[in-house]
């Protein structure tokens, strides 16, 4: 069995209740591009202003080379989503909105809410057994959503 098979596998595990499963579908995207958000609203050293390269810009780089590694399909879909959180917090500068107090406060919403589902599932968050899993929640909604368009992962 696959590595990302494997993972995706064990992370299903602690998500099989419906509300759970719900809340995770709307939570999981949403810190994804809410951290992204706060990496993006640390201050920049000058070489980086100059350069208009963020935080969020580095980091991005190390996640999505772990995504390509399990799966390439997976890779490809998160550097999609992780071009539309770039996307979102161009808007909500446009819109002249603090990016770093708007994601702040919807990281805490969805926590939140995330550890309401797992309450409601009766199981502890994967994480807590293993960090590796803050990245696999992402990837296992992107592999579920590709098997809905008939994308193998």
């Amino acid at each position: 069995m696959r590595e990302i098979d494997i993972l995706l596998n064990e992370y299903g595990q602690s998500h099989q209740n419906k509300t759970n499963k719900l809340i995770h579908n709307i939570a999981v995207p949403a810190i994804y591009f809410v951290t992204l958000g706060l990496l993006y609203s640390i201050p920049q050293a000058d070489l980086m202003v100059k350069y208009d390269v963020t935080f969020a810009h580095i980091a991005v780089i190390p996640a999505l080379y772990y995504y390509f590694k399990l799966s390439g399909p997976i890779g490809a879909a998160m550097t999609l989503m992780s071009m539309l959180g770039f996307y979102f917090i161009g808007v909500l500068e446009e819109q002249l909105i603090s990016v770093w107090q708007f994601s702040l406060a919807l990281f805490v919403v969805m926590w939140i809410l995330q550890f309401i589902g797992h309450h409601i599932e009766g199981k502890k968050p994967s994480f807590f057994k293993d960090l590796q899993f803050l990245l696999i929640g992402p990837a296992w909604l992107v592999a579920a959503w590709l098997k809905k368009i008939n994308i193998q992962y």
